[in-house]
């Protein structure tokens, strides 16, 4: 009989599910330690919530453990690399929380703007002053919305029956598809913030999004500009913010998440003026408490019984042995998906693949998940996998088309590559050479034959003698080394298109210079992962 182990408070309502599953529950919320690493081991799967923190050390002997579910969406407080180097497989439940989170973002602002904890805390002191809690309607106000997943699309429908005007900001969002939706769309931050009454962010905590919202970024905002987060500590800088709040440089802020927690007393919002704070609440519902509940226990009886991988952060829902047969091709997808990411301008709109070759008659679903995980991931979280790739890109209004072509050209097989945007198409092609290089074999109208890893310059020019001497000697005096050099052109003397494969990456004064001539037309700097690197979800 399998053994799941329940690490922290779970609704009945998912403890039944297993248990009528057939499966043993060592219901132990609150174990740390060695305890829990004993627990870990002897159980086939364990369920989650925000609590307890499985760091690396409790993945060092996992003994049977082979699923974790997490009764929520985040996955912060497992470490994900660790358990995926154990081949754990790590799952979470992304829609369970979606209403409650919503809800408590409308919660937030409403509260902020009719003052309702601090009208709620004189009248229990015995006060009665009306004149001093004067709010603002949300009717006719602006709210910005960063952050179009499942939560923000909710809190968006919720404003706009609230008679606001939303703009959103989602970089993998299209005009069109937000106006489906009703909403005004920006394209950066620095456009949205000046017009916002309200703001609320729903991105995850990542590289990009650490400190989103700082200093700089709240004195760009109206003095009467209202700030919530729902999402993730961290995102927006606490001591800015406490800072901006003192000032009146903004009025107001509702926070449900914290850099760290629980909070400890110097943090600087809890002493800041105009400020409602609640203790990380947005899926404290009793519904969503039974939502995820649920869903997380469904997750691991159809993992345990049949084998069955859903919602997971850490691999795909291939067969093992399947996904190694088709590895290079795999990371040649992603690094092509990665490649377009850079170089395509503005919005994506749609990707469409060609299968040309060999690859016409092989089974191509993995491939173009791959290539949507890079063409995604350069901008999201590390979340993005074989699983999950194809449904954020559709989400996000991304159209992906698939096509297959058995015809050979130049080379047995070619995967080709076409990313629209609302500023024109990018075209990559690549391809393996003795089944395992990867190779980028045309770029645009431009054949030619480069290694697709590392630091690429990318340049158009056009093709007169001494340029590409003049590029590398530019790299030679800032200490870059050129490791490889590849031009693609039609005619002797026309447009052209360069690729330098470069040891490191090159400073800003090396590229100006390059830009200086004359005969250079554009320049982007790319970044691909060493040979041979693959992403956690490939092994």
């Amino acid at each position: 009989m399998p053994r799941v182990l329940i690490a922290d408070k779970l609704e009945a309502t998912g403890i039944e599910l297993l248990t009528a599953a057939g499966i043993e529950v060592d219901n132990r919320p609150g174990l740390k330690g060695d305890e829990l690493k004993a627990a870990l081991r002897a159980a086939d799967a364990a369920i989650v919530r925000s609590q307890p923190k499985l760091t690396a050390e409790y993945f060092e002997n996992v003994g049977k453990l082979r699923a974790i579910a997490r009764a929520g969406v985040g996955v912060d407080n497992i470490d994900v690399p660790a358990a995926t180097r154990q081949g754990v497989v790590v799952m979470n439940t992304p829609g369970g929380n979606t209403i409650a989170a919503a809800e408590h973002t409308i919660a937030l602002m409403l509260a902020l703007a009719r003052r309702i904890p601090a009208a709620d805390a004189t009248m229990k002191a015995g006060g009665w002053d009306r004149n001093k809690f004067v709010g603002t309607e949300v009717a006719g106000k602006t709210l910005g919305i960063v952050g179009l997943g499942r939560i923000g699309r909710e809190v968006a429908r919720r404003a706009k029956g609230l008679d606001m005007r939303v703009i959103a900001l989602d970089p993998f969002v299209t005009a069109a598809k937000a106006a489906e939706l009703g909403l005004e769309t920006a394209a950066h931050l620095d456009e949205l913030l000046p017009h916002v009454d309200f703001l609320t962010l729903h991105v995850p905590l990542a590289e990009n999004t650490k400190s989103l919202i700082g200093a700089r970024e709240l004195s760009l905002m109206k003095k009467s500009a209202r700030i919530l987060n729902v999402a993730r500590g961290g995102i927006v800088d606490e001591h800015a913010l406490a800072a901006a709040l003192a000032a009146g440089t903004i009025a107001g802020a509702g926070i449900d998440v914290f850099s760290t927690e629980p909070v400890p007393p110097d943090n600087p919002l809890l002493k800041a003026p105009n400020v409602v704070l609640t203790p990380h609440l947005g899926a404290s519902t009793l519904e969503a408490q039974e939502n995820v509940a649920l869903e997380a226990a469904q997750l691991i009886v159809n993992f345990l019984q049949y084998g069955h991988i859903a919602n997971a952060v850490n691999m795909a829902t291939v067969n093992p042995a399947e996904l190694a047969e088709v590895r290079p091709l795999v990371d040649l997808a992603r690094r092509l998906g990665l490649l377009q990411a850079q170089l395509a301008q503005g919005v994506i709109r749609k990707a469409a693949l060609t299968y040309r070759g060999d690859l016409a008659g092989q089974k191509t679903r993995l491939l173009t998940a791959a290539f949507t995980a890079g063409l995604l991931e350069y901008r999201l979280s590390a979340g993005v996998n074989l699983v999950n790739a194809e449904l954020l890109a559709r989400e996000r209004g991304i159209e992906i088309v698939e096509s297959a072509n058995p015809k050979k050209g130049d080379f047995a097989s070619v995967f080709h590559t076409e990313v629209e945007t609302e500023e024109g198409t990018t075209i990559a092609a690549g391809t393996l050479f003795g089944d395992q290089y990867v190779r980028l074999v045309q770029l645009g109208p431009y054949r030619m034959e480069s290694y697709l890893d590392g630091v690429l310059l990318v340049f158009t020019h056009q093709d007169v003698p001494g340029l590409i001497g003049f590029v590398g000697t530019i790299f030679g005096t800032h200490g870059v080394n050129i490791a490889q050099m590849t031009v693609g052109r039609r005619t002797p003397g026309g447009d052209a298109i360069g690729i330098l494969n470069l040891d490191s990456p090159p400073p800003e004064a090396a590229l100006a210079a390059v830009k200086s001539h004359p005969n250079i037309r554009s320049l982007r700097v790319v970044k691909l992962p060493p040979a041979g690197e693959m992403p956690a979800w490939l092994g």
